[in-house]
């Protein structure tokens, strides 16, 4: 069993208030819900306007899949974000 973390920083220049920064990090949040098996959330910078720290985790049998899945989650995280990823990193666990 393999269990994997994204982390990732965000900055959201889009944002000028907190209402837009949730607007923006909602969109991005349940489309990747909708379209992956992973959990996700917003777990860091909750009251800063034009930041976010975002958390993807999931669980697979196989930890090339793991990295593989969150590759693609972190690609697709970036085309459709209205603002840019300033740091991540995946870890995995076995």
């Amino acid at each position: 069993m393999t269990i994997g973390l994204l982390s990732i920083k965000t900055y959201l220049p889009a944002a000028h208030s907190l209402k837009d920064k949730r607007r923006i990090l909602r969109k991005v949040i349940d489309g990747i819900k909708h379209r992956h098996n992973v959990s996700i959330a917003e777990v860091g910078e909750n009251d800063v306007w034009q930041r976010a720290d975002i958390a993807v985790c999931m669980v697979a049998n196989e930890s090339a899949f793991v990295d593989s899945a969150l590759s693609k989650i972190l690609n697709e995280i970036e085309r459709n974000l209205e603002g840019e990823i300033t740091s991540y990193s995946i870890d995995l666990s076995r």
